[in-house]
């Protein structure tokens, strides 16, 4: 069997096998991400409570946490199968790609998520912003809800004239 030697201070071709080597050999690398985890705020605390802790075992386990923020219930943009506001979570973390593939996995199947994104983060990037005070939180019953405006219109008129 032959074996592959250089004289010293010999470049090596970029296909050659030896040159190779190190890029396989080299760890995978980690990088910073955001999960963005929407929950059905309609589910039991206790299952809202398993998903939030098997996420945070499974970074804690194959990565490394770095942050949690409970953002609260909030409106949401439009509505997921048939959910107007959705309980929000970010979860940012540094991890190898196995990681983000079960965490995808797991999430893709769980009841009680509404949705996820994961997001990795540039070098650099600022801290995730706290949520404002003064952002909506939901809706309140009854008022600016589709049903009620609807109810509102389908009402028979009242006029006075009837009394005369």
């Amino acid at each position: 069997m032959a074996t592959w030697t250089l004289p010293a201070g010999a470049a090596m071709r970029v296909g050659h096998p030896a040159a190779l080597r190190p890029l396989l050999e080299s760890p995978p690398v980690s990088h910073l991400y955001d999960l963005m985890l929407m929950l059905d705020p309609q589910a039991e605390d206790e299952r809202r409570a398993e998903i939030l802790a098997g996420v945070q075992s499974a970074i804690e386990t194959d990565g490394t946490l770095v942050g949690v923020h409970d953002w609260g219930n909030r409106e949401m943009a439009y509505e997921i199968d048939h959910k107007g506001e959705a309980a929000y979570h970010l979860f940012q973390f540094e991890g190898p790609p196995a990681l983000l593939e079960r965490l995808n996995r797991t999430l893709k199947i769980s009841d009680g998520v509404v949705r996820f994104r994961t997001i990795r983060l540039k070098p650099g990037s600022p801290p995730p912003p706290a949520p404002r005070a003064d952002a909506p939180r939901g809706r309140e019953e009854g008022i600016g809800s589709p049903v009620a405006a609807r109810a509102a219109a389908d009402a028979p008129a009242s006029s006075d004239d009837d009394d005369a």
